[in-house]
């Protein structure tokens, strides 16, 4: 009875997944509920997966990835490629292939395929090529850079995992990259043949999030802030020293505004001088040897400064980059209908009390307004340009009653922050490969370590940044049904399933049963993501194997390098739904050029996984 109602509930499952009615996640968590219902599964049991350390290491290595992209590390590497290019297409095709293998061997292949397609479609544009023939190569290279080392995907983790709760050795960091790199090299030949006889080429309306987007360099420029932006010294003997800014009453009697303070003091640990930086605010204190950073028309700058025996400086592009730092940004707000700012003066609003950030501008109807602004009345379709704290950006952000923040401010707090950090990024994610090649430690413990070192190094911001990156679907879809294969396994469903594999192929011998386990699943892989295709297959392939006296590596390999090869649908792999619309595809090209891929892939590793793995 209890084998009926586990195939049942497999069965629905699988179904649900075809269907793609339901969220992969939540399909995954009512099987796990429903094993426990019927009494299948305890509590402990349908609930391991969440503490499995495949698992944990697919959420830190999110964390990871989510570094080498918000330093754009990943970013750079991939434009320099390019540019070797030049505009011979061909070569343009190939370099791409090349660098997004390269890059998806070390990051999730979705993260790689979101990198690289803004990239890609700018570049086809600029040499007048349709984008649809660069964005289906670089989803299915992405998905056979999974094969390039352990971390590169879920499947090889999984897979991993399986052999050592078994009692076998877990797969190590580049035990699969020889399959990987004979796949890649396929794969890119095969692309180069078919290119231009089964992509489509169209140049029709592409959609892509490569146009514009209002990012706080953005608005600098959209307001030229830059223009009026002065630098100046405060001397020792400046009347202005020990004086609120509130008392000055600047914006009232110069038009000016004060942005930020650069103070610099002796750090007593160091005994060295830093530099600190503050929003300024009316209770902001003038020191002697502070560095005002103000805002305002050049001629009522030169009168606060002759007024107040200051020193004004030349301005550097260096210097103007102080309006977005990793403490500080701007933003634009729009007034909503509603708001109680509307017909109100600024100096009336008390926007630097209420939300503790700056107005700087104001943009009416495409007008931008920098000065004598105190006195203008707001009006709907306003936009308001603030300038704080990234944490009070964030925090207005979330007052939708009578603003709402344009833009992404925790994701640009994030870009800001990492400013520079690329070189960090890249010893950080070297000393993790490292940590897992030479098996220093486990490679969840690895992975962790690369993961907290690119937050305290600064390539994320903090740790809501962190948290922020990790795709919570993915890791519950995995949670929720690695304890399927304990079901399986109490229940005798997986040795019923590979015995008729084997009384099916038995009689071809291991190769035999090799076919029939990696046709079965890739078959399965065009529908259901790759990782629960691994979840569900690897135990089956590993039971076989044993059935067989075969090597289990030989059959969970085939198990990680079929369940990565959805090439024929966009439904399964989350990289084929990302460059579906961008591409502006249609669900027969992948039908046209990936059936045909997987007839290559099919041969090609029929050969050689035996060959480099044998039985």
């Amino acid at each position: 009875m209890e084998l009926t109602l586990t195939f049942i509930i497999l069965g629905i499952t699988i179904l649900m997944f075809v269907t793609n009615k339901v969220r992969g996640d939540l399909v995954a968590l009512l099987a796990l509920l429903a094993f426990v219902v019927v009494g299948i599964l305890t509590p402990a049991e349908a609930l391991a997966g969440f503490s499995n350390s495949v698992v944990i290491m697919i959420a830190a290595l999110f964390v990871v990835g989510a570094g080498l992209l918000r330093t754009g590390l990943a970013g750079m590497a991939g434009k320099l490629l390019l540019k070797w290019s030049g505009d011979n297409e061909l070569k343009l095709f190939v370099l791409l292939l090349i660098i997004v293998a390269t890059v998806g061997a070390f990051m999730s292949n979705t993260g790689t395929v979101a990198l690289m397609l803004p990239i890609v479609v700018s570049i086809a544009m600029s040499i007048q090529v349709s984008p649809s023939k660069f964005l289906l190569p670089l989803s299915y290279i992405a998905s056979m850079s999974g094969l390039m080392t352990l971390i590169a995907s879920p499947t090889n983790l999984i897979v991993s995992q399986t052999l050592v709760d078994n009692g076998f050795d877990k797969l190590g960091f580049f035990s699969i990259t020889p399959i990987g790199i004979i796949a890649t090299i396929t794969v890119i030949i095969y692309l180069v043949v078919v290119r231009n006889k089964l992509l489509p080429n169209e140049k029709s309306r592409i959609n892509t999030d490569a146009g514009y987007k209002l990012s706080p360099k953005k608005i600098v420029q959209n307001y030229h802030l830059n223009d009026r932006l002065f630098l100046i010294n405060v001397p020792e003997t400046s009347t202005i020293i020990d004086r609120p800014l509130a008392d000055l009453k600047l914006p009232a009697k110069y038009q000016i505004y004060i942005m930020n303070i650069h103070r610099h003091q002796l750090d007593g640990r160091k005994l060295m001088p830093v530099t600190y930086q503050e929003m300024a605010g009316p209770s902001s204190i003038i020191h002697p040897e502070d560095e005002l950073y103000v805002q305002g028309d050049k001629q009522d700058v030169l009168k606060f400064v002759e007024e107040y025996g200051l020193d004004i400086k030349t301005i550097t592009a260096e210097d103007a980059g102080v309006l977005i730092s990793k403490q500080i940004g701007v933003a634009e707000v729009l007034l909503t209908p509603q708001s109680r700012l509307i017909g109100a003066t600024v100096s009336n609003i008390g926007f630097r009390e209420k939300y503790n950030l700056n107005i700087l501008g104001i943009n009416q109807k495409g007008e931008y307004l920098l000065e004598n602004m105190a006195s203008k009345k707001l009006r709907f379709g306003d936009a308001i340009l603030v300038q704080g704290s990234w944490d009070e950006i964030d925090l207005l952000s979330k007052e939708t009653h009578d603003v709402v923040v344009v833009g992404q401010p925790k994701e640009h707090a994030g870009l800001a922050a990492a400013t520079g950090k690329a070189p960090l990024a890249g010893i950080v994610l070297l000393l993790m490969v490292g940590l897992m090649v030479f098996e220093v430690f486990d490679a969840v413990i690895a992975v962790l370590i690369g993961a907290v070192l690119m937050i305290i190094t600064g390539c994320l911001r903090n740790m809501d940044d962190a948290y922020g990156k990790i795709n919570f679907e993915s890791i519950v879809l995995v949670a929720a049904m690695l304890p399927m294969a304990t079901a399986l396994q109490k229940t005798g469903g997986m040795t019923l399933l590979s015995d008729g594999i084997i009384e099916t192929l038995g009689r071809f011998g291991p190769y035999g049963v090799l076919i029939g386990i990696y046709l079965i699943t890739i078959i399965f892989g065009q529908f259901v993501s790759n990782t629960a295709t691994a979840v569900l297959f690897a135990p089956i392939a590993l039971n076989a194997a044993l059935l067989m006296n075969a090597n289990p590596s030989t059959y969970m390999i085939a198990v990680a390098a079929a369940a990565g090869m959805a090439f024929a649908t966009p439904i399964a792999s989350p990289t084929n739904s990302l460059v579906l619309t961008a591409g502006g595809y249609k669900f027969m090209d992948f039908v046209r050029v990936g059936v045909p891929l997987q007839i290559v892939m099919f041969v090609v590793m029929m050969v050689v996984i035996p060959l480099i793995y044998p039985f």
